[in-house]
């Protein structure tokens, strides 16, 4: 059984170890269950943590590299940007990095091929079953916000690759949960954008010369939020291939533009 509402609680007894940026371990090593179905997770605390205090929670989704169940692959990319100084004593939050299993997504998708055989397009389904990755990250967010450590009015999200498809379809889904979203170099179901378009404060990220995921989704997804009149912002690196990530993770004004949002 699966105690997370006392997981945050035994977690102040690691809360005041220091950090480097290598050091990797102060990610606490979880993993939620439900009907025989698990999502390994890794949580960092905030620095400094306060019982008394509610903190915001940033939910960090990983590419497509990193599924499997080592319940560390996912920090590859990310884990330690969240831990330098500038970061974790100016924007102090709880910090997820779930695990996608191989073989599955964070997004129900379709690819559609040619004749070929060859991938031509993907299309993003929002109105069948979640895929069980994007499910059990659904209800692990539920169980940890009845915990009364996250300010539910301050849970952000983002992700890359397969990540920021996932970002797209979470936003898309449950627009009333996340207060901003930071997708990096993802795709989805443009049509559909007017579920999340003025509830959801959202800034897109992409590298002009990807080979892997066209930064034609993203640029999409900027003129489609542009004519809705949300409130959006796009980034495209120029030249720059599939690893916008490592753009984004020192882009200086990512983390002042996220915590400045909050539902209402």
């Amino acid at each position: 059984m699966h105690y997370l509402k006392f997981f945050i609680l035994s977690c102040l007894l690691i809360a005041g170890v220091g950090a480097s940026a290598q050091d990797l371990s102060v990610y606490s090593n979880e993993a939620f269950s439900r009907k025989g179905d698990v999502l390994h997770y890794r949580l960092l605390l905030p620095a400094n943590y306060d019982i008394q205090k509610k903190y915001p929670l940033i939910v960090f989704l990983h590419g497509a590299g990193e599924r499997g169940v080592d319940n560390n692959a996912q920090l590859l990319h990310g884990g330690d940007m969240f831990l330098r100084d500038s970061i974790r004593q100016n924007y102090p939050a709880f910090v997820l990095f779930p695990q996608c299993p191989g073989n599955e997504t964070w997004a129900p998708m379709k690819m559609v091929r040619d004749s070929t055989g060859k991938v031509i397009r993907a299309d993003f389904p929002l109105n069948g079953d979640a895929t069980p990755p994007a499910a059990l990250l659904t209800k692990l967010l539920d169980s940890l916000l009845t915990t009364g450590k996250i300010d539910t009015r301050r849970v952000y999200i983002g992700g890359l690759s397969l990540g920021g498809m996932g970002t797209f379809y979470m936003i898309s889904m449950h627009p009333k949960l996340f207060a901003a979203a930071f997708p990096i170099c993802g795709a989805g179901n443009v049509a559909e954008a007017d579920r999340f378009a003025k509830k959801v404060p959202i800034w897109i990220f992409h590298g002009g010369d990807d080979k892997i995921v066209p930064v034609e989704s993203s640029r999409a997804y900027d003129a489609k939020l542009k004519a809705l009149g949300a409130e959006e912002k796009y980034t495209e690196y120029p030249g720059v291939g599939h690893n916008s990530w490592d753009n984004v993770f020192v882009e200086p004004g990512l983390m002042p533009w996220l915590f400045q949002h909050a539902k209402k």
